[in-house]
């Protein structure tokens, strides 16, 4: 099944992976074309060769400013015929910009489904990433074959926006428990005890989670290399605090994960994977 596939970073490469290994053709564009390099995808020029050539289009861009521009530049996908088309972002949105980016795709006579995705680069690999669905049921069936495709769970909630505050919320958990976890083991360490028989014993004991198992490795070896970024998990902290002040309420827990991120930022570790918290306390 041949389909368009735009944004090839992290984890868009390794779902990109997974999609080849279900047999998909891809016909694929990324702003930094080297990074496709690697793939067996079929490169165009612009978002909207992209449209021309697909009628079902994933999205895995950085944020929401990434992919308007991708639907609105002079080139981009809402300058193609989008009758009958369906575009499926994978990205992790702002809870007010993906209304529009619905609204804008209708308008044109395509499908816009809002999925974004749980899990990070070896999940998504292995198409065992959660996804939240948000949109049209129709497209949503339609998008089965895809979806199914990346992975284990999909959840369909149906009404636009709320996928996508779902992985806000998510995300929160994420990254209050990164935090905690690197906190934990850095104590533990200063207290007289190897990394390794802290890690040992917050799997058996109260840090037992998907969080410390994935990231179990990366703590040991200290390899940051980025599976899920500082400055990703740092945008959707952000995303959710501007969540938690529209409904008049504070986000105590977004606060003090947000003050950690900007630690993270401030001794250079913005492109690490988050686990790089753990490096950050660890500096005194």
């Amino acid at each position: 099944m041949k389909i368009g596939f735009i944004g090839f970073g992290n984890l868009g490469t390794a779902i990109a992976k997974r999609l080849l290994s279900q047999n998909f053709e891809i016909i694929g564009w990324n702003r930094t074309k080297e990074k496709m390099f690697s793939l067996p995808v079929v490169y165009v020029r612009t978002p909207l060769d992209v449209a021309n050539q697909t009628d079902i289009i994933v999205l895995n861009l950085f944020d929401s400013k990434a992919v308007e521009n991708v639907l609105t530049s002079e080139d981009g996908l809402l300058r193609a015929t989008l009758h009958n088309k369906l575009i499926i972002d994978t990205s992790t949105n702002h809870y007010e910009s993906v209304k529009g980016f619905h609204s804008m795709i209708k308008e044109k006579g395509g499908s816009y489904l809002e999925a974004p995705v749980l899990g990070s680069v070896i999940p998504a690999i292995q198409g065992m990433l959660t996804v939240l669905v948000s949109g049209d049921k129709s497209a949503s069936d339609r998008a089965s074959v895809v979806l199914n495709a990346i992975g284990k769970t999909i959840y369909y909630l149906g009404e636009p926006g709320l996928a996508t505050k779902m992985k806000l919320v998510n995300n929160l958990v994420l990254g209050s428990f990164m935090a905690t976890l690197a906190e934990a083991i850095v104590l533990g360490e200063a207290a007289g005890i190897s990394k390794e028989k802290v890690i040992e014993i917050l799997l058996v004991g109260a840090g037992n989670s998907g969080v410390l198992n994935a990231k179990k490795e990366k703590l040991l070896n200290e390899d940051f290399s980025p599976h899920f970024s500082i400055a990703a998990i740092k945008k959707d902290i952000g995303y959710l605090m501007e969540l938690k002040a529209d409904d008049g309420r504070q986000s105590l827990m977004g606060d003090a994960v947000n003050r950690m991120l900007d630690l993270a930022i401030s001794n250079g570790y913005n492109d690490s994977d988050f686990s790089s918290l753990y490096a950050t306390l660890k500096k005194k």
